[in-house]
């Protein structure tokens, strides 16, 4: 019975990351963690770039949780936490820096509905360069495409930019 409980916590805690990642994209990385975040907004020159350390940064919870139900005796509810964050931080790095960004070649053309507009979401979300005017701070869930442009050319606040290969 457990396996079913630990199994829901699991789920819960992808879903709740989503979550999670949308007030930290939102309001730390486009607000005091924007020192960091910045680079990810401009054209990167090499393999790295400074927003790469949030990352690591969100990958302290995932192994704590996981040492703590494995080694530290708190139990399958614990490791399904620190799994679920794992496997948020996976499908992230998929998305976001694989298919989307191109970190790693790959010849994945996005062809369902609901693909397209995370793509589309995301792209047109680093169409600002600066902190401000931004949209779209979710990554597995976007409003549709046509309210993000309608956001955009209502803002008038961010430095737009025409997007990149790698954008």
């Amino acid at each position: 019975m457990d396996w079913i409980a630990n199994s829901l916590i699991f789920v819960a805690t992808v879903a709740g990351m989503e979550l999670f990642a949308y007030g930290m994209h939102r309001w730390v990385m486009h607000g005091p963690g924007w020192f960091l975040h910045a680079s990810h907004h401009r054209a990167r020159t090499g393999p790295f770039e400074w927003n790469d350390l949030y990352a690591a940064i969100f990958a302290v919870p995932s192994i704590v949780m996981l040492w703590l139900g494995v080694q530290g005796g708190w139990g399958g509810w614990a490791t399904a936490i620190g799994a679920g964050i794992a496997a948020y931080g996976a499908i992230y790095f998929g998305f976001h820096d694989w298919i989307v960004h191109r970190r790693l070649p790959h010849r994945i053309v996005p062809k369902s509905a609901y693909f397209k507009r995370i793509v589309q979401a995301h792209r047109l979300h680093h169409v600002v360069e600066s902190k401000h005017g931004t949209v779209s701070f979710g990554f597995l869930w976007a409003p549709p495409v046509e309210r993000l442009k309608a956001q955009l050319r209502a803002s008038g606040q961010g430095r737009l930019r025409e997007p990149t290969l790698q954008d």
